[in-house]
């Protein structure tokens, strides 16, 4: 079948929320809108931008230096800093309305109860939410400054909190790849209330500085992204959609291309977040949404939705 690139349905659904493209802003990368506004139209060139995952206070993070370079990619120590969810709610989330921008509001906690605060105050709120993103990929000090996605029952008690303030509220966990079983930790959340899921958030990675032989990071220890991730991301995705096929997957992780884009949707990504492209090519959108429609018609697939798990079907006899 002959497909035309501008014929090319590419809309998206995650758990009920529609998107005009499958391409979402991940979080961290596009701040809160404001800095990718001049290249991008955020109601027409992407589905959706995730926001900077806010905590339940103001909190000024890790000391430089909190970024480092890397042959394939970059690693980041900048530990949640950020201006807190009663910012988010009344002065970025009404400019990214503004703008028609479909909205994720991705939430931080150092503990269980600090999640469960954040949802408190959006519940309260007067500005509609109706997604959130719980990053859990996040230091824990309630336990020895673990990870709260490294655990299932842990991962699962975080899910539970918020899910009790935010009944009707549409939530996705975003897990961390640094686990011995991807599956089991994602299981946890979706019996927790979880409707969809973000894979992957960064991979533990480290750095020693040329020059003085040091650690690059002040924190030693930051969030590997970038290509260099790519095949993680598509062995997680991949291994939960195998297992959980109906659960929603919002993939990640070394989206630079139409390809990447659609490597992670045939493994049963229903929607691809971009990130560290955006820091050197911030209107990278536009040509990863180009490139995905002109591959989505050279293998004669009309709409998107088609390729979400593609690579675990049977191949079609010629």
């Amino acid at each position: 079948m002959t497909v035309s690139p501008d014929d090319i349905d590419i809309t998206t659904d995650l758990a009920g929320l529609h998107l005009a493209t499958p391409l979402v802003l991940a979080s961290g990368t596009a701040m809160y809108g404001r800095e990718v506004s001049g290249f991008l139209d955020l109601a027409r060139d992407v589905g959706a931008i995730a926001t900077k995952s806010v905590l339940a206070r103001p909190w000024p993070g890790l000391p430089p230096a909190r970024a480092a370079s890397t042959p394939a990619g970059m690693l980041n120590s900048i530990g949640l800093h950020g201006e807190g969810i009663h910012t988010l709610l009344d002065e970025h989330l009404p400019r990214l309305a503004e703008q028609g921008a479909t909205t994720i509001v991705s939430i931080a906690g150092h503990s269980i109860g600090e999640y469960a605060r954040c949802a408190e105050v959006i519940t309260a709120h007067h500005q509609a939410v109706d997604t959130v993103e719980i990053n859990i990929s996040c230091p824990n000090v309630e336990n020895q400054n673990q990870v709260f996605a490294r655990r299932p029952k842990t991962a699962a008690q975080v899910v539970g909190a918020v899910r009790a303030v935010l009944p009707r509220t549409r939530i996705s966990a975003k897990l961390s790849p640094d686990v011995a079983d991807v599956v089991e930790i994602a299981r946890a959340c979706v019996d927790a209330g979880a409707d969809a899921l973000s894979l992957v958030n960064t991979v533990l990675g480290a750095a020693i500085h040329p020059r003085t032989l040091r650690p690059s990071l002040s924190n030693v220890y930051g969030g590997l992204s970038g290509p260099a991730i790519k095949p993680i991301a598509v062995r997680c995705i991949w291994q939960v959609h195998q297992a959980l096929p109906h659960i929603p997957i919002l993939g990640g992780g070394g989206v630079r291309s139409g390809q990447d884009a659609l490597d992670l949707t045939a493994a049963g990504a229903c929607a691809v977040s971009i990130g560290t492209v955006n820091f050197e090519e911030p209107d990278a959108a536009l040509r990863i949404t180009v490139e995905l429609r002109s591959l989505l018609a050279a293998h004669g697939i009309a709409r998107y939705r088609d390729a979400i798990g593609i690579a675990h079907r049977p191949l079609e006899p010629r």
